[in-house]
């Protein structure tokens, strides 16, 4: 079944084929029906499963209705608003609904902490028909009487469960009472806890149910493999992987703040060009780490969990966790962001004795024992044999492949109406 079998008007059928899709998701066969419909939605859906646009379709095309249209003449306030948990996620939405709607004649602003408030208070003057927001700073624009929301007619929101474990469910009740009683309301969420099912059962009236992401699975595309190391050996047996494999666009995952800047120092110092990405880099710095990383310009991104959760690359190839997590559902969302829409990626993690109990656990959750390795010269024993030195990048070890080359909430943003802007 195609996207035309979906009832979509012709604008969107083209913009989804200049993004080279032909053939609708699982999620996106199940959402879209629902939403234009014009019933609450609950998904289970992981990412990389095309739910952005399991939403934006269908807001699109009601939003593209010749009434829709003289509405959105007539009123300047936000029609659509998608909560997020992250300034990432939140640009990431706001690019789906430029990439699908470039056709129509609706405007989007992307609306999150990190820089100057006072280009959003101008988009939101000239008129905005989705906004896609982040809920701290939304409420710093009630708070200011900057934004109306009183003709919201679908809420969107995104990643519940993450907005909840970041302690934003105070913000979401405070900002769904200043909604219309009268809405359609769509929830998507990885997983259901029993606070998303509270959070739901208050929301949602009759919602149609699309679950597509069994809790705590990984996608079958995913090869995911246990090295055993010494701790202390964790950071020189990475570089040996990037030298010996010709690894060139890698996420790495680690468990602070402190520690993804110190990794991310060590492999650049090495020779492998990379940054860290985390809540304490400034909005600018994470920018541009997320667009070189995209661009083929870094072969590593070391993030945090939460800075990861707004990264969406297609084709990525690899993840490594340089440190487990300490919650074994986030390992299943870190190596989601390999093996997406189909495609195959590695997921590979450097396990250390006291690391153990945490594999246990993440073992237990997605009920597989994963595949363990042992690199020669990293053995995790005080037998071990000497291990190779550590060389600067692009200097393969004889006998080796050489490598490829291949909080302050403050924010700007940028209006775009779509169909009517220059590319």
């Amino acid at each position: 079944m195609g996207f035309s079998a979906l009832g979509l008007r012709a604008e969107l059928l083209r913009a989804i084929g200049e993004q080279g899709y032909t053939v609708p998701t699982p999620i996106q066969s199940g959402a879209i029906p629902a939403v234009l419909a014009g019933h609450d939605l609950m998904a289970s859906a992981q990412t990389g499963t095309g739910k952005t646009a399991g939403f934006t379709l269908p807001i699109l095309q009601r939003l593209g209705t010749p009434a829709n249209d003289r509405l959105s003449r007539i009123s300047r306030a936000p029609r659509v608003l998608v909560l997020v948990p992250t300034r990432e996620l939140a640009m990431q939405v706001e690019e789906s609904v430029r990439a699908y709607g470039k056709h129509l004649p609706v405007t989007s602003l992307a609306m999150f902490g990190g820089v100057g408030i006072n280009p959003q208070i101008a988009a939101l003057k000239r008129g905005v028909d989705i906004l896609v927001a982040t809920p701290g700073r939304l409420l710093d624009h009630v708070q200011q009487r900057t934004v109306d929301l009183s003709l919201v007619e679908t809420l969107v929101l995104d990643e519940a469960d993450r907005m909840l474990d970041m302690g934003f469910i105070r913000d979401i009740r405070r900002i769904i009472a200043l909604l219309p009683a009268k809405r359609q309301n769509l929830m998507f969420s990885a997983t259901f806890s029993s606070d998303i099912r509270e959070l739901a059962s208050g929301l949602l009236k009759d919602p149609v149910s699309v679950d597509v992401a069994p809790r705590n699975t990984a996608a079958e595309t995913v090869t995911q493999r246990i090295i055993e190391v010494n701790r202390e050996q964790k950071r020189d047996l990475l570089l040996h992987l990037f030298e010996t494999r010709g690894w060139h666009q890698v996420l790495v995952f680690a468990r602070t703040k402190h520690g993804a800047d110190a990794l991310a120092r060590k492999l650049d110092k090495a020779g492998v060009k990379s940054a860290a990405l985390h809540g304490d880099k400034t909005q600018g710095a994470r920018t541009r780490a997320l667009a070189d990383f995209k661009a083929g310009k870094l072969a590593a991104l070391v993030a945090t969990d939460i800075a990861a959760r707004g990264i969406d690359i297609d084709a990525l190839p690899f993840v490594v966790n340089f440190e487990l997590p300490n919650v074994a559902e986030d390992y299943v969302h870190r190596i989601g962001r390999t093996g997406r829409a189909g495609m195959e990626g590695e997921a590979l993690s450097l396990v250390c004795h006291d690391e153990r109990p945490n594999l246990r656990d993440i073992e237990k959750l997605i009920k597989r024992n994963l595949e363990r390795e042992v690199i020669a010269g990293f053995e995790p024993s005080a037998q071990a044999a000497p291990r190779p030195a550590p060389q600067p990048r692009g200097q393969a070890r004889p006998g080796t492949p050489a490598p490829r080359r291949d909080g302050q909430r403050r924010d700007g943003a940028q209006q775009h109406r779509n169909g009517n802007r220059h590319r």
